[in-house]
């Protein structure tokens, strides 16, 4: 398998939007880069807050996008472009109304579902066959709250749902390794059994 070159995270841009479920990739994103001792710093060209790192000899980019969530893909094809990175050496971090707050699912491939950073994404590669991360904020309407989607996303998660995002965040942490050598089914296997059943 193709290791991981290019890790994005989504979210908005700005302070009002840091704390908010939509930004969830951007944490990710913060925490991997501290891990790989690599600091953002604000590349206009790439439309990003971009870091780079080493890890076994290997260059690695992360990235997160200064434009609004429905246009990462200016930041990931920029990128994708300039490193030419193929469609499967990328990997997006990114929330997930499908998963519940404590879950988190490595995928590769398959549609949006109605996420406008994916859509964005895929249309900027040309392809879905790109990883993603997808980290569970869980859905108004599987929390029991009657709250707009839109709304939902661009408000911060709550105090009884963090514990579970954080221990995901961790999760993440530890496969970072595994990703960046290509190990995808142990990241796989590790990630999902910390899951809750």
């Amino acid at each position: 398998m193709t290791p991981i070159r290019l890790i994005v995270g989504l979210g908005n841009p700005g302070p009002e939007y840091e704390a908010t479920r939509h930004n969830a990739g951007f944490w990710l994103a913060d925490h991997f880069a501290d891990d790989l001792h690599a600091s953002f710093t604000l590349e206009k060209p790439f439309f990003a807050w971009a870091a780079r790192a080493r890890h076994q000899g290997q260059n690695i980019v992360l990235a997160k996008p200064i434009t609004f969530m429905n246009k990462s893909g200016q930041a990931v094809g920029a990128l994708a472009r300039f490193y030419k990175f193929s469609p499967d050496e990328v990997l997006v971090l990114h929330d997930e109304l499908d998963l519940l707050p404590g879950s988190v699912k490595l995928k590769f491939g398959g549609g949006h579902a109605g996420h406008n950073g994916l859509r964005d994404i895929q249309a900027a590669l040309g392809t879905s066959k790109f990883w993603r991360l997808r980290i569970g904020t869980g859905h108004p309407r599987s929390l029991g709250l009657n709250q707009s989607v839109i709304d939902f996303v661009l408000h911060p998660p709550r105090k009884q749902d963090m514990p579970g995002i954080d221990d995901v965040i961790n999760r993440c942490r530890v496969i970072l390794p595994q990703l960046l050598a290509g190990e995808f089914d142990r990241a796989t296997e590790q990630l999902h059994q910390g899951n809750p059943h």
